[in-house]
């Protein structure tokens, strides 16, 4: 472990904590582009879990000290210190709530970090895959230690849920392949060019199929003993485990009951503007009427390398578009690129962003599963979501100011509501702005507003075991469950039930991440209005964004405070 510097201010702290992370954490150091943890994989074990607990406990100790130093008290030490604290805390929380004997997700579990993390790693040279090759051979140990934190887990009765599990067990098979079919490690290390050495690729192989039979291993026993083991859990977590996750995800410690209120109010203000574009498309037809004449007679991109040409020529001219007008944007900030993204995973679109050099660029990535037609309207406000002016324009520019912020602020300190809130705020923007001009375009952004309401509904409803209102005009008076919240946000989406099944068991197994969307949204307009009202017409929008989007990420509580006074 790298020797940790005795410097007193709390950025200088806040950095020595991700030097620290890295030497745990080899996926944290190649998405920051770190050259030596290229061929490592992280300890998921219970005691690779505690040592990380035990580096977040001494780096708040410091950051007690550190806060105390003449010096601590400028914006930027100040900043950094409210991050710190707020984002280790909640983590330790977690930790010591023994979460992480039970993280079994279609999203977000150790083994779908280890499969992503090759997906960002680089293959230019031999050396990069000879990384490639140890890395691989690191699968099995890497797995093995999340094994035997599931299993300390079911001794506990620290149960994931019996969906997340029946879901994962179905990824983990998709991953490992089977009869003819290779599986996804041994796919991704034949990947290597014919310029290898010949022993490289002959190790890539073995390795490939050892990594294979890894995730082979864990899916027979996730099979045979978790799920049967768990099979009588609740899917839920209750308002205890809700309210801890939800400080986790949200960096702010929420009324989970005002907070479902405004998700309902949410509901029925988009559900108004909604009915107003259908009739524009489909006389007399519901919006969701209306999508599904989209979906067969809108415009729509056939073929998937074509649709992944078009979405990066949708993000080209979001970058022109808005530079100098409405963002100043560096020349490394306004590259970005559209990916396919890897089978087996979750159905939604994601993006990773760049590292710390950008050598490797930010990148969105949309998954196909066999599909390939694509209806624009589900694609415009999504892609302005995931990459400009959304996700991209903010992750990029925390790490192009990295120098007046921490590393940790602008790498890893992030805080999901913070970011979600701003690509959510980003699809709003660009309506404002006129970027949505037709009827079909401005309804799909409709439709994806409305889902991330619906998202706000039923992941509190159905967690905390809520009532349906009375003006719900669906099932008012009863109680949530998981039954009704599907069946609730099928009948409020677009997405094919294939998607929307996906999308439930992520609010199941990831419980308080998806509500960040529109309450982080709602921040982000919150802190502009208080702005706004501060400077009447002096105020100046495209200078309140980079200023904004400079910051570095905070909670939602500190995020409101901060950009309320730029």
């Amino acid at each position: 472990m790298p020797e940790i510097s005795s410097s007193p201010l709390p950025r200088q702290v806040a950095d020595d904590h991700v030097d620290a992370l890295v030497a745990l954490d080899p996926i944290t150091g190649t998405y920051l582009g770190v050259r030596e943890s290229a061929g490592l994989l992280p300890d998921f074990s219970p005691a690779g879990q505690r040592a990380v607990a035990d580096l977040a406990r001494r780096t708040l100790a410091r950051l007690d000290a550190a806060e105390r130093v003449p010096g601590a008290d400028s914006d930027a030490e100040r900043r950094c210190a409210r991050l710190l604290r707020e984002r280790l805390t909640a983590e330790l929380a977690v930790h010591e709530a023994e979460e992480g004997l039970c993280a079994v997700s279609n999203l977000r579990s150790p083994a779908h970090s280890v499969r992503i993390v090759f997906t960002v790693m680089p293959t230019e040279t031999e050396e990069d895959w000879t990384a490639v090759a140890s890395r691989l051979r690191a699968v099995p140990a890497a797995l093995e230690g999340y094994r035997s934190s599931l299993a300390l887990g079911l001794e506990r009765k620290l149960f994931g849920g019996p969906r997340a599990a029946a879901t994962f067990v179905g990824q983990l098979t998709e991953w490992a392949g089977g009869g003819e079919r290779p599986g996804w490690f041994e796919v991704f290390a034949a990947a290597g060019p014919d310029t290898l050495p010949a022993g490289l690729r002959a190790e890539l192989a073995a390795a490939g199929e050892e990594a294979t039979a890894a995730v082979g291993a864990l899916r027979d026993w996730m099979r045979d003993v978790y799920a049967p083991a768990v099979a009588g859990a609740p899917d839920t977590v209750g308002r205890e485990r809700y309210r801890r996750w939800s400080r986790f995800f949200n960096g702010t410690d929420l009324d989970l009951d005002q907070a479902y209120a405004y998700g309902w109010s949410e509901y029925h203000r988009l559900l108004g503007e909604m009915r107003t574009e259908a009739e524009r498309i489909l006389p007399g037809a519901s919006p969701w009427q209306a999508l599904a004449h989209l979906d067969e007679h809108g415009t729509h991109i056939e073929g998937v390398d074509e649709v992944r040409v078009w979405l990066q020529r949708l993000m080209d001219e979001a970058v022109e578009a808005l530079d100098g007008t409405h963002f100043e944007l560096a020349e490394r900030v306004r590259r970005v690129e559209s990916r396919i993204a890897p089978p087996g995973g979750a159905a939604a679109p994601y993006y990773t962003g760049p590292s710390e050099d950008f050598s490797r660029p930010g990148r969105t990535w949309l998954p196909v599963d066999g599909t390939t037609r694509f209806p624009v309207y589900d694609l415009v406000s999504t892609w302005y979501h995931e990459g400009v002016p959304g996700h991209h324009l903010q992750s990029a520019q925390w790490v192009h100011v990295a120098d007046r912020l921490s590393r940790y602020q602008a790498t890893i300190g992030k805080v999901s509501a913070n970011m979600e809130g701003w690509a959510l705020y980003a699809e709003r923007l660009m309506d404002e702005l006129g970027f949505l001009p037709d009827a079909e375009r401005r309804l799909g952004y409709l439709d994806a507003q409305m889902m991330r309401a619906c998202r706000v509904v039923v992941d509190i409803g159905m967690h905390l075991g809520l009532e349906i209102p009375a003006d719900s005009p669906f099932r008012p008076g009863e109680r949530w469950t998981p039954e009704l919240a599907q069946e609730f946000f099928q009948r409020h989406s677009s997405r094919p039930p294939a998607f929307v099944e996906s999308e439930m068991t992520r609010y199941l197994s990831v419980p308080g991440q998806a509500i960040g969307y529109k309450l982080g949204e709602r921040a982000w307009l919150l802190g502009r209005a208080n702005a706004r009202a501060a400077h009447g017409e002096a105020f100046d929008a495209k200078a309140w964004h980079m200023a904004a989007l400079s910051l570095g990420p905070l909670g939602l509580d500190d995020l409101v405070d901060e950009i309320s006074r730029l």
